[in-house]
């Protein structure tokens, strides 16, 4: 009886395990959104109908380093209970602090505007509904999702996923309408081709690594904090594998928008510098029921992006300033400003652009720090960063950082 006894102990204690590994799973799919939300779209699309298959690297690249970062946030909410503002609050002159403050404030703005575009749009293009009173149709959606967020986090949780899987089934639909893919790893391939490619390669990124992400996700991971060292490090690999599943599906979404557009648009002389062009192509190279998966993806995504981006926006002002404010009035806050341009007659796909030229002011303001504080031992105790994390944190800084002033500048000034 004995040898039984002790399988079924071992069977117990790695069901035990599996439990508390899907517990702790679930923040990173939250943040994936940030990463197929319709600046993705605009960006991702105009790469593939514009230069075929030859952005595919920058793309994976972007994931990876995605990956890196959000790991990063994610440690950090795990190593010391607290989120990324909360420490600038607590380590930084108050001056420092609410500069941070007033760029992630301008940050969350931005990505209200992009995310309320998109679901405008997608409305707009499924059902006809004019874009303002589709943005306020999105605005009382998102905030029903964002409802479930403080007291029901697994219901936020799943319904975030819900629309995630929306759109990388559509993007698959597409993908598959397309047939074999017999060019694409071409574009595993370094290289461009002129300036205008090094520049809409610098908006991919810049669309991929969002500041309002880094502040979030070590908020969802900071309640993992609990325990020993040896439980701290069993929550950080679950938070491992969480983002392992969660990027990668974000990152097939942002691979399918490539191939789609290469696929269906590039060298068909058919228009595609805005979001309703690529949604009129795509019915005419795949069908439309392709159109509609396009169209369905775009809805989901700024519909689920925007709750984030909100619940993202609470996180910033409680962890900066310590300040709390109803979930209606940050609502209604963060999506004045979108409404506005919507209101105006701006074109939306050019709005949408110039929201990813804001987001990319955030990106060191939110890096920076992030790395900065992961390689203190007084910040993260036991799970502190080693050097070679840290040297590739500053490297990837630099780059992206450097980039988004490259893409800042040709869009002023070029």
């Amino acid at each position: 009886m004995e040898p039984a006894v002790r399988g079924a102990g071992v069977r117990g204690s790695s069901r035990g395990r599996l439990r508390t590994v899907a517990g702790l799973m679930g923040p990173a799919f939250v943040v994936a959104v940030a990463y197929v939300d319709p600046g993705n779209f605009a960006t991702n699309m105009a790469g593939g109908a514009g230069y075929g298959y030859l952005l595919l690297w920058v793309i994976v690249s972007a994931s990876v380093a995605a990956v890196f970062i959000q790991y990063l946030s994610a440690k950090l909410g795990v190593a010391t209970g607290r989120n990324l503002p909360e420490l600038c609050r607590e380590r930084y002159p108050r001056p420092v602090v609410g500069l941070l403050w007033v760029q992630a404030e301008l940050v969350v703005m931005a990505t209200d505007l992009a995310e309320f575009v998109g679901a405008a749009v997608a409305l707009n293009l499924l059902f006809g509904v004019p874009l303002l009173p589709a943005a306020l149709i999105t605005a009382v959606v998102s905030f029903a999702i964002l409802s479930l967020a403080p007291t029901g986090r697994r219901r936020f949780e799943s319904v975030i996923v819900a629309l995630l899987l929306v759109v990388l089934a559509g993007f698959l639909y597409q993908t598959l309408r397309l047939g074999p893919l017999t060019e694409a790893g071409a574009g595993l391939l370094r290289g461009f081709d002129g300036v205008d490619s090094v520049l809409l390669a610098t908006g991919m990124l810049g669309a991929t690594v969002m500041p309002h992400a880094i502040y979030l996700h070590s908020a969802l991971t900071q309640h993992h904090h609990r325990g020993g060292v040896g439980e701290l490090r069993r929550s950080l690999r679950a938070n491992a594998v969480d983002l392992g599943v969660a990027l990668g599906i974000a990152g097939l979404v942002n691979v399918s928008m490539l191939l789609v557009a290469a696929g269906a648009l590039h060298g068909t002389g058919l228009p595609a510098e805005s979001l309703e062009d690529m949604h009129a192509g795509l019915g005419v190279t795949l069908g439309g029921g392709a159109a509609v998966a396009f169209a369905v993806a775009l809805l989901a995504s700024g519909l689920a992006a925007s709750s984030v981006g909100t619940y993202a926006g609470q996180v910033v002002m409680e962890g900066f300033l310590r300040r709390r404010v109803p979930l209606p009035v940050r609502r209604l806050a963060t999506m004045l400003p979108a409404l506005g341009v919507l209101a105006s007659g701006v074109d939306p796909t050019r709005a949408l652009v110039l929201s990813q030229v804001v987001l990319s002011f955030g990106i060191p303001f939110a890096l920076l720090p992030l790395v900065l504080l992961g390689r203190r031992r007084s910040v993260m105790g036991a799970l502190v960063n080693r050097p070679v994390t840290t040297v590739v944190g500053f490297v990837l800084a630099v780059v992206i950082s450097g980039l988004n002033l490259f893409l800042l500048y040709r869009t002023l000034f070029a």
